[in-house]
C-alpha cells in the first residue's frame, strides 16, 4: 500500500463492472448444472448449482453495499458510510453459510436415502466446462479485488475458485461412478457443504475483524513514517494511529520529536506539509500531528536523558522510549513509553518506573505516559 488507491467513484465502478459480471457468469452456470443434476439425478450438481446461486446473490449484495458505502459523509455521518461495506460481507457470509448447512443436511439425507446418478456424456462436457469457468472467473475477480481493496471481491474470487475444486470433484466421482459403478454423490455433496461453510465462517470473520478495528497494514504505516521523516527536522515519529473508516479510508495522528528551537510559524508549516504529502502519496487523511520537544540548549541534559533510559530499559515489557524532554528550570520531565500487549497492568509498571525515577534521579519529577504499540 505504497500508493493511493483509486478515487472512490472509480473505484465503485470496478466493483459493480465486475460483480455485475459475476452474476452473469453464476447464473448462466446455475441453470446449467441445475438441468443437469436433475436430469442425472445427482445430488452434487444440484448442490453445486446452489452454490453458484448463492455467489450471484453475493454479488448483488456486494454491488448494493458498494453503492450505499459510496454515499457523501452527511451530518449524521460525518465520516462517510465505507463500513457499510463490512456489513454487505458479513451479509454474504450469512448467505454462504446458509447455503452450506441446508446442502449439508440435503447431503446426509441422500447419504441416508440413496439415489443412482446417470451421467451423460454431454453432462460430463459441460461440468468440465463449468470447472473453466470458474477458474477464469475467480482469476479475475480476485485479481481486480486486490487492485481496488475490496474485501468483498476478493472473496468472491476466492469462493470461485473454491467451487471450480468443488465442480472438479464432481467431475471426478461422475466419472468414478461411470467407470467403477462406485457412487460418491452424497459424499461429495457432503464435502462441498462443508467448503461452504468453512468460506462463509472465515468471511464472517474477516468483516467482524473489520468492524472491530485492527492492526493497521504494517507497510501502510512503515510508509507513513517514512514519508514524515522526508522532513529534516523531524528526527523520529511515534504514537502513529490510524482508523479506518471503510476500504481505503484511513484517518491518522502521530507525534513528531523536532528541536525546541522551533517556532509556532514553523511547526505550523511543517505540519501542512506532512499532512498533505501523506495524503499525496498514501491516500491516508492525517488529523493531528503532536509535538515532542527534543532539548537542544542543554548539553548536561543529555547525560540525565541516558540514565533514565537505563533505568526504564531495564523494565520487562518496553519496547520504545520516546518524547523525553527536561526542563531545567522547573526541574519536571516528561517521557513516554511503549509497552508490549503481554504486559496486562500498565499501571503498576508505570508506578515502579516514576518509583525507580525517583530513587535514582531524586532532582526531577518525571511526568510517565504508558503507550501501546499499535502499528509495526
Amino acid at each position: 500500500m505504497s500508493t493511493y488507491v483509486p478515487a472512490q467513484d472509480e473505484r465503485a465502478k470496478t466493483i459493480v463492472k465486475t460483480s455485475i459480471i459475476g452474476i452473469a457468469a453464476n447464473i448462466a452456470l446455475a441453470l446449467v448444472k441445475a438441468i443437469v443434476g436433475l436430469a442425472a439425478h445427482s445430488i452434487a450438481v444440484v448442490l453445486d448449482a446452489v452454490n453458484n446461486l448463492s455467489d450471484a446473490l453475493s454479488s448483488v449484495i456486494t454491488i448494493v453495499g458498494t453503492k450505499l458505502a459510496s454515499r457523501k459523509p452527511d451530518k449524521k455521518h460525518p465520516m462517510g458510510h465505507g463500513r457499510i461495506e463490512y456489513l454487505s460481507t458479513m451479509i454474504v457470509a450469512a448467505i454462504i453459510l446458509y447455503a452450506g448447512i441446508t446442502s449439508g443436511v440435503e447431503s446426509v439425507k441422500k447419504i441416508i436415502n440413496p439415489e443412482t446418478p446417470d451421467y451423460s456424456t454431454l453432462a460430463l462436457v459441460l461440468i468440465a466446462l463449468a470447472v473453466v469457468v470458474k477458474v477464469l472467473l475467480g482469476t479475475y475477480v480476485k485479481k481486480v479485488g486486490k487492485k481496488v481493496n475490496s474485501g468483498s471481491l476478493e472473496a468472491s474470487g476466492q469462493d470461485a475458485l473454491m467451487d471450480a475444486i468443488v465442480s472438479g470433484s464432481v467431475l471426478l466421482s461422475a466419472v468414478i461412478f461411470m467407470v467403477f459403478h462406485i457412487s460418491l454423490e452424497a459424499w461429495v455433496g457432503l464435502l462441498i457443504a462443508g467448503m461452504i461453510i468453512k468460506a462463509g465462517v472465515e468471511m464472517m470473520l474477516e468483516a467482524v475483524d473489520e468492524l472491530i478495528g485492527h492492526r493497521a497494514d504494517a507497510e501502510l504505516s512503515q510508509n507513513i513514517r517514512k514519508i514524515i521523516l522526508e522532513e529534516p527536522e523531524v528526527e523520529g515519529v511515534y504514537d502513529l494511529i490510524l482508523n479506518s473508516y471503510g476500504p481505503d479510508k484511513w484517518l491518522g495522528s502521530a507525534h513528531v520529536s523536532i528541536p525546541d528551537t522551533m517556532t509556532a510559524v514553523e511547526i505550523d508549516a511543517l505540519d501542512r506539509r506532512i499532512a498533505a504529502n501523506v495524503f499525496c502519496k498514501t491516500g491516508v487523511a492525517m488529523t493531528g500531528i503532536g509535538v515532542y520537544a527534543i532539548n537542544t540548549k542543554n548539553e548536561e541534559i543529555s547525560a540525565v536523558q541516558q540514565k533514565v533510559y537505563q533505568i526504564i530499559n531495564d523494565h520487562e515489557g518496553v519496547l520504545q522510549i520516546h518524547g523525553f524532554y527536561l526542563d531545567d528550570k522547573t526541574r519536571q520531565g516528561n517521557v513516554d513509553i511503549v509497552l508490549d500487549f503481554t504486559v496486562t497492568d500498565g499501571a503498576a509498571v508505570q508506578t515502579h518506573i516514576s518509583e525507580d525515577l525517583k530513587k535514582e534521579i531524586p532532582d526531577y519529577d518525571f511526568h510517565i505516559v504508558i503507550d501501546r504499540d499499535f502499528t509495526d
